[in-house]
């Protein structure tokens, strides 16, 4: 006996129509880079940089590796050493061999000010603090150096009194090679004597630097007025279009049967769409050609001194990029770090309101996050790295760069052609994005390195 009254829910959805989403897909992400780059249309697919010319400048790195030993200078990264870019393989193979392996702990002095610098340190792994004594005998801190690099050059070469005392900030492990070695090279090398000594006597030009336009001034007399002209680089560089690419396939029965309320076409197009703009701000991020994190100047790139992305070392960043800065990008992990470090010395960051959403701001310049951006973990500590950029090609900064048209666009820069249908009635989209992103001016761009993103504090 069935002691019902009405009609079950389950018996009534059997008349009823269900309201349905669209397809959502969690790997959506706001793509603030993608939304605060401007963009430039290239009409050709291939965008030329044209600038001033520039004095050879490399990436201010000496490499190293370790085949299950004890670490080794890469030969080939001495030529970062202004006169050795043109020494040949095997007189750089010797110095490099040269060099030996040495172990610091936290706070270990690793070179005193004003001692004569006999010793040219590869820092390996760890991070280390120059400083130096004021003119009144205050202490201040010069930079902090990590893997990678090397001090001081300019001291050991001319066997001259250190101008800094250099302090480890962490463990780590660096490779020093005595002065008495190269000039044992130079004695048997007159390409290297002759290339030392031009450093030496001050004419090699200081890399990275632009070639100088002469100017005179004032209005007094009546003096000879130099004659100059502005050269520019005899191979600029220049930017193709890169690509993600895939092929989108819907089968006619489900495109012929269940096309409705959703077009299912446009639904796959659309999710396969999101996906490609993922890949392509993952791409510009991170690209080993053109990825903006591989496109950071030496001069531009600033060691995290404490660990944790203080203000301090935001500060430090705004210093390298101060005309116009547009935005930092970091991952959401470092922004939350900083945000913690803010709140330790009660200096809490202005929320500014940018692309519907609130976000932490440093200085008035906005802290994008992206999940795009690089992190590790190793040993137990998160580490990452904070990009602020300059923008727009007006201000010599940072652009993103896409084809001014193409053929069956779906939205700018990506289209969707279709290529037909096979002998199973599976019907083929050719999906492409095509882009890249240009750094127009090296201090456009500057990267905060090695930021720990692990450190949590007790307020109570």
């Amino acid at each position: 006996m069935n002691d019902q009254l009405s009609l079950s829910p389950d018996a009534a959805r059997q008349l009823a129509t269900t309201t349905k989403t669209s397809p959502q897909m969690r790997g959506i992400t706001p793509r603030y880079l993608l939304r605060a780059l401007p963009w430039v249309d290239v009409e050709a697919g291939v965008f030329r940089v044209n600038r001033r010319r520039t004095y050879v400048l490399g990436d201010d790195r000496i490499s190293t590796h370790s085949d299950g030993g004890s670490p080794q200078v890469v030969p080939g990264d001495l030529r970062e050493l202004p006169y050795l870019r043109k020494a040949d393989d095997a007189l750089l193979a010797e110095l490099a061999g040269a060099f030996t392996e040495v172990r610091f702990e936290a706070g270990q002095m690793l070179a005193q000010e004003g001692d004569a610098h006999q010793q040219l340190w590869v820092i390996v792994q760890g991070r280390a603090e120059k400083r130096v004594s004021g003119r009144y005998g205050e202490d201040g801190v010069l930079e902090v150096i990590g893997d990678g690099q090397f001090f001081d050059l300019d001291a050991w070469t001319r066997s001259e009194p250190l101008p800094y005392r250099v302090r480890a900030l962490t463990p780590g492990v660096a490779l020093r090679v005595e002065r008495g070695v190269l000039d044992g090279l130079c004695d048997r090398d007159a390409a290297l004597r002759g290339a030392m000594d031009a450093y030496l006597a001050g004419d090699v030009p200081l890399p990275g630097s632009e070639s100088p336009v002469d100017l005179a001034t004032g209005h007094v007399g009546e003096p000879d007025l130099p004659g100059t002209f502005v050269d520019y680089e005899a191979a600029p560089r220049e930017y193709h279009m890169n690509l993600a690419q895939t092929v989108l396939r819907v089968h006619t029965r489900v495109s012929d049967l269940y096309n409705g309320p959703i077009d299912q076409v446009r639904a796959q197009a659309t999710l396969t769409a999101q996906a490609l703009r993922e890949r392509q701000e993952a791409s510009l991020l991170n690209h080993p050609e053109f990825g903006l994190f591989n496109n950071v100047a030496p001069g531009q790139r600033v060691q995290a001194r404490t660990g944790s992305p203080t203000p301090d070392d935001l500060d430090e960043l705004l210093t390298r990029v101060w005309k116009q800065p547009g935005f930092f990008l970091a991952h959401p992990r470092t922004i939350a770090a900083f945000g913690r470090e803010c709140t330790r010395r009660g200096v809490p960051p202005v929320i500014d309101n940018r692309f519907g959403s609130p976000l932490l701001s440093w200085r008035g310049v906005p802290l994008l996050p992206s999940d795009k951006v690089r992190f590790s973990e190793g040993a137990g500590v998160g580490t990452s790295e904070i990009l602020l950029m300059r923008v727009g090609e007006a201000e010599q900064g940072v652009v993103g760069l896409r084809p001014a048209k193409i053929e069956d666009e779906m939205e700018p820069g990506l289209s969707m052609r279709n290529m037909g249908m096979d002998q199973k009635g599976i019907t083929s989209f050719l999906m492409t994005a095509y882009f890249n992103a240009a750094v127009l001016v090296e201090d456009a761009v500057a990267v905060l390195q090695n930021v720990e993103v692990n450190n949590y504090h007790d307020y109570s």
